[in-house]
């Protein structure tokens, strides 16, 4: 149990290292550093995504939808009100918590493929939205000009560089409220349901509530990562909020492992990899991808780090060899023939 955690510390440990030491190492390539960036965006509401689905096994087809609510409610407070950054941040996660606690009352009360139908329409209502009310959202012209995150005493969130810390650090607040869920009473009773709503009910799991909850964090979450890549990019469009979005968040989760710490994080980052490898194919890329995620479904269902996790744990539950105990056993056997 010791190597196996070990093992598992180690590698936390040097995926922290590379996250830390890439914008040095890529400090004459600062087009790397944005796409890092944006990966690690994206990451943060892949894990918003991993509460609802990976947890509690809920498939949510508005993740994208709550994305573009927290980049159009940042975007167009701190164009078209002037708002700070920070004023219209706070109040674009919100926004959208509140926003998926009243959905999530309408939505749960439906199951399995009716709760990812109607969450679908969900997201395809707020994208018509976006794209009709243009007096408001300023429709396919989008957003320019948003703000970047006012000063904090000598921190400049102008620079490239302080910007993916600060993204850096909220993915990492992510990272650990996932690794707190999952081993606190109500991350167990979260994949209690996942595993049968029927048990969990039988061993007193209030499943209304905690699925209410899963679904308002998950979209707060979403709401979060809009915010924080509105301001980056410094302009949002309908894309922002498009179901594709949606769709490229589940992507991330099924290559790094739904329901795990690190998945979110592996996933978003090698998808970010393999679309800078095959831009120049970009009407053509997801032909290379497709037949990565049919391995992936064949030989490792769990994702990524989830087949990892599983060998650790074979290993971990391998009886050890302990060559006293089997010099005693042949010592044992050598006086029963004795006798």
């Amino acid at each position: 149990m010791t190597t196996s955690f070990n093992l598992r510390l180690l590698g936390v440990g040097i995926v922290a290292l590379a996250l830390v030491v890439t914008p040095f190492v890529l400090s004459e390539q600062p087009y790397l550093v944005r796409i890092v960036t944006t990966a690690l965006i994206y990451a943060i509401a892949a894990y918003g995504m991993n509460i609802i689905l990976g947890l509690t096994g809920q498939l949510s087809l508005a993740h994208g939808a709550f994305f573009g609510i927290g980049a159009y409610v940042v975007g167009l407070l701190t164009t078209d009100r002037d708002w700070s950054f920070w004023a219209s941040f706070a109040l674009a996660i919100l926004v959208t918590t509140a926003l998926g606690y009243v959905s999530g009352l309408i939505a749960l009360r439906t199951q399995g493929s009716y709760f990812a139908i109607f969450t679908m329409a969900l997201g395809f209502l707020v994208f018509i939205v976006i794209t009709r009310w243009e007096s408001v959202t300023h429709a396919h012209s989008g957003v320019s000009g948003v703000k970047f995150p006012e000063n904090i005493g000598p921190i400049d969130f102008t620079q490239e560089t302080t910007m993916y810390f600060f993204v850096l650090v909220v993915l990492a607040l992510a990272i650990y409220t996932t690794h707190a869920l999952l081993t606190s009473p109500a991350g167990r009773s979260l994949v209690a349901i996942r595993t049968s709503e029927d048990l969990a009910k039988s061993i007193g799991v209030n499943v209304a509530v905690s699925k209410q909850l899963a679904f308002t964090a998950s979209a707060g979450i979403a709401g979060l990562a809009g915010g924080l890549f509105a301001s980056f990019t410094g302009f949002i469009g309908p894309d922002s909020a498009a179901i594709d979005l949606t769709f490229q968040f589940l992507l991330f989760l099924l290559i790094g492992g739904m329901g795990t710490v690190m998945g979110p994080l592996v996933g978003s980052l090698l998808v970010a990899f393999l679309f800078e490898m095959l831009q120049d194919l970009e009407s053509y890329r997801f032909i290379v991808l497709g037949p990565i995620i049919v391995l992936l479904v064949i030989f490792a269902p769990k994702g990524i780090v989830g087949y990892l996790n599983a060998l650790l744990s074979r290993r971990r539950s391998r009886p050890p060899t302990d060559p006293t105990a089997t010099d005693a056993a042949d010592h044992r056997d050598v006086v029963e023939e004795v006798h």
